[in-house]
């Protein structure tokens, strides 16, 4: 069916499996195909998010990419209103509709070559789904994995990574749906101000997003632990990220040009344990998303991209 974001754009509603909330369901976004491209890509959005980078799409039909993206059970599109927004108590669950969308795209809609990409919280669920799903009878589940600023640690002291970790894995086993902080929300004030220039639907992706609750928290630290403790990924990994960090918790005069949401340092110094095919590419000047990032910055971004692409998937 035609799609929120108009001409070009298609949808299609994945059943899942009844989860703790109940009834669930992920949208794939299907940009319109190219004839005779046997080759995709699909793009798995972060926390607070949904996919809305129409651009992004564009670039990857210039490659020669049919390009999707799927929104997440209790994200965007997929929300239901019975659903706490983008709310699990483990982020395996996901692989149900990662699966799904990848069985679409390879056998339903004929492509033999799978790009999988992922942004922040989006680039940690596909690292932990390539490793799960590594040394398949079948092959790869996907043939390349491209991250955006993935998330791999927590952009925080010591005491927040360590001490306030364990209590957060302690409540979130009994309270799982306590709100244990924000987002900060002077990085999304800054991409739909002047400044920044995006527009996207606020109601799914707002500034303050929607309450941290410890459950959802807890499952994410577990899968910092297991980044950190070293995964096994098959196929080739480019992970990019900003060339510096600015701070979260405030508005400042680099939003526009630092990742104001993570660390870099972090990002940089936990690629290599994704597996033993790994580039790490920094974008100088890039924020968050390095997709929407200002220029120069979001051209060499996908300079880089294509690059690599190039290299590995000739």
């Amino acid at each position: 069916m035609p799609d929120l974001l108009g001409d070009g754009w298609q949808t299609l509603t994945l059943p899942l499996r009844p989860d703790a909330q109940g009834p669930a369901i992920a949208t794939l976004v299907r940009r319109t195909r190219s004839a005779g491209s046997r080759r995709a890509v699909l793009y798995v959005h972060g926390y607070v998010d949904y996919f809305f980078q129409t651009h992004l799409g564009d670039f990857w039909a210039d490659l020669g990419y049919d390009f999707y993206a799927i929104d997440l059970r209790t994200h965007g599109r997929a929300l239901l209103d019975h659903q706490v927004p983008n709310y699990c108590t483990d982020l395996a669950v996901h692989s149900e509709e990662l699966d799904l969308a990848a069985r679409i795209i390879r056998e339903e809609e004929g492509h033999d070559t799978l790009v999988v990409m992922g942004h922040s919280t989006g680039g940690l669920v596909l690292s932990l789904w390539a490793h799960a799903r590594r040394d398949r009878p079948a092959g790869p589940v996907a043939d390349a994995l491209v991250l955006n600023s993935p998330w791999f640690d927590l952009n925080r002291g010591w005491f927040d990574r360590v001490v306030t970790t364990h209590a957060v894995d302690l409540l979130g086993r009994v309270a799982p749906h306590a709100v244990v902080g924000q987002v900060g929300r002077f990085y999304g004030e800054w991409l739909h101000s002047p400044q920044g220039g995006w527009t996207f639907d606020q109601r799914w992706k707002p500034d303050r997003g929607f309450g941290v609750r410890a459950g959802w928290l807890r499952t994410v630290r577990r899968g910092h632990r297991a980044v950190a403790r070293g995964l096994d990924i098959d196929v080739p990994v480019l992970v990019c990220a900003a060339g510096t960090s600015g701070p979260y918790d405030r508005w400042h005069d680099a939003l526009d040009r630092t990742d104001s949401v993570l660390s870099t340092e972090q990002i940089v110094a936990r690629a290599p344990f994704l597996g033993g095919d790994v580039t790490i590419v920094q974008i100088p000047d890039g924020v968050h998303d390095l997709t929407l990032s200002p220029e120069p910055a979001r051209t060499a971004f996908f300079d880089a991209v294509r690059a690599w692409v190039g290299r590995r998937l000739p």
